[in-house]
C-alpha cells in the first residue's frame, strides 16, 4: 500500500491550511465575541476562495467544480475544521445531492452554487424526528400540479444565509419488512417562496456564528418541478448522494484534535512550573502521548474509508465508524488539551475552550454514536441472521 500524498494532494493541504491560518484564524476571535459573521466579511471569504480555484471542490468537474476524489476532498475538509465553522462554511462546497436534479434544476440550483452566486442548506431534523428520519411529521400533498407542505424543520445548519433549501417531507406510506413506513420526497424551496419561514433557531454551545434555524412551513406551494429526483424516493437519494457527509465530519474532526494537540504540545514545552517544562512530567507528556495515538488512528481510518469510498463506492459500517471514533476522540482530545493548559485552557484567550465546546456537538450531530454504533452492529449481525 502506498500511504504517501500525491502532489497534487499535498498542494491541496498546503494551499488550505495556508488560508485557514492567514485567512481564517484571524477572524475568530471577533466571531466568537459577537456570535455572528457578518455577510460581507463571508462574501469577502467566498472572493478570495473563487480567486484561488478552490470552490466547489466536491463538485464534478462537468460541472465547473473541482472534482476532486473523496480522498483528497477529506484531505481539504481536514484542514478546513482547523477553523471556526461559523467562517470555513463559506468555502463553498455545495450538496452534492443537486447533481441528481434535473437540467433545468441544475442550471437553476447548482450552477450558481458551484459559481459562488448561491448557497444552499439540507433540511432533514424536526422535532419529533431526528436520527428516525420516518417519523417526520411534515408533510407535502398533492394540490394539481402542485405540492403543498406543512410543517416544522429545526437544527437547520445555516439556513440563514441560504438562498434555498433541499427538504426531505413525508409524501405518503409504504409496506416493508418492519410494517408501514413513510415515504420521503425533496423539494427544492428558494427563500422566497409563500409560506416559507425561516426563523432563528436555538443559541448553542458550540460553533458560534455557525447558526442553527428553525423553519416553517405553512401551506407553501411548490410546483412539481421543484420535486428533487423522484416522488417518495427521497430516503433512496438521501441514502445515495450524502453517503460522505459523516465523513466529512469525521475529517473535519481530525482537523479540529490537531490544532488542539499543537496548541497543548507547544504548552508543554514551553509552560515551566517547578524549574522545567511541564511537559518533562509523565502527568503531561504521556497526555500527548495518547492524544496523538488517537488522532492518528481516527485519520488513518478516515482516510482508509475514503480510499475505499473511491474505489468501491460501497461503505456503510466503515463511514459509521470513522464519524463515531473521530467525534469521540476529539471530545477526548479538547478535554485533555484544556486540562494541560490549567486554566488558561478555560480562557477566551486561547482557542482550546471553543475547540472543547465545539467539540461536544459532534457526538449528536449528522447522526448521534448512539446510531453509528447501531449501523456497525448491524451490519456485523445481519448477515448471521441475527
Amino acid at each position: 500500500m502506498d500511504f504517501a500524498l500525491s502532489e497534487e494532494q499535498q498542494m491541496v493541504v498546503d494551499t488550505v491550511r495556508r488560508f485557514v491560518e492567514n485567512e481564517l484564524y484571524p477572524l475568530e476571535p471577533e466571531v466568537e465575541r459577537t456570535g455572528e459573521c457578518p455577510p460581507e466579511v463571508g462574501r469577502e471569504i467566498q472572493r478570495k476562495v473563487l480567486d484561488l480555484g478552490f470552490y466547489a471542490p466536491n463538485v464534478p468537474t462537468d460541472y465547473g467544480g473541482g472534482g476532486l476524489d473523496t480522498l483528497t476532498l477529506m484531505l481539504l475538509e481536514r484542514e478546513l475544521g482547523r477553523a471556526s465553522m461559523a467562517l470555513s462554511v463559506w468555502w463553498g462546497r455545495p450538496s452534492n445531492i443537486l447533481c441528481a436534479g434535473t437540467p433545468e434544476q441544475i442550471e437553476r440550483y447548482l450552477l450558481p452554487c458551484v459559481r459562488g452566486e448561491k448557497l444552499d442548506g439540507l433540511a432533514m431534523t424536526e422535532p419529533e424526528a431526528g436520527s428516525d428520519v420516518r417519523s417526520m411529521r411534515a408533510f407535502a400533498r398533492r394540490d394539481g400540479a402542485d405540492f403543498v407542505i406543512d410543517g416544522k424543520k429545526h437544527f437547520i445548519s445555516h439556513a440563514d444565509i441560504a438562498d434555498f433549501v433541499i427538504v426531505f417531507v413525508a409524501t405518503g406510506e409504504e409496506d416493508t419488512p418492519r410494517g408501514r413506513k413513510k415515504t420521503l420526497t425533496a423539494f427544492l424551496v428558494d427563500r422566497d417562496t409563500p409560506g416559507f419561514h425561516v426563523e432563528p433557531g436555538y443559541t448553542s454551545v458550540s460553533h458560534r456564528g455557525y447558526h442553527n434555524c428553525t423553519l416553517t412551513f405553512d401551506g407553501c406551494r411548490v410546483p412539481e418541478s421543484q420535486v428533487l429526483g423522484e416522488v417518495d424516493r427521497g430516503f433512496e437519494i438521501m441514502n445515495t448522494w450524502l453517503a460522505s457527509t459523516r465523513l466529512t465530519v469525521a475529517a473535519q474532526n481530525i482537523g479540529r484534535a490537531w490544532r488542539a494537540f499543537d496548541l497543548a504540545r507547544d504548552w508543554a514545552a514551553n509552560r515551566k512550573q517547578f524549574g522545567q517544562p511541564i511537559g518533562k512530567y509523565q502527568g503531561v507528556s504521556f497526555k500527548l502521548a495518547d492524544m496523538i495515538t488517537e488522532i492518528e488512528a481516527a485519520e488513518w481510518q478516515m482516510l482508509a474509508t475514503a480510499w475505499k469510498l473511491d474505489q468501491t463506492g460501497e461503505v456503510g459500517r466503515e463511514v459509521a465508524q470513522a464519524k463515531l471514533y473521530a467525534s469521540e476522540m476529539l471530545g477526548r482530545v479538547t478535554d485533555q488539551t484544556v486540562q494541560i493548559l490549567g486554566g488558561m485552557g478555560l480562557m477566551a484567550d486561547l482557542p482550546a475552550e471553543r475547540l472543547w465546546r465545539d467539540a461536544r456537538v459532534e457526538r449528536i450531530w449528522d447522526g448521534t454514536s448512539e446510531i453509528q454504533r447501531h449501523i456497525i452492529s448491524r451490519e456485523l449481525l445481519r448477515p448471521l441472521g441475527a
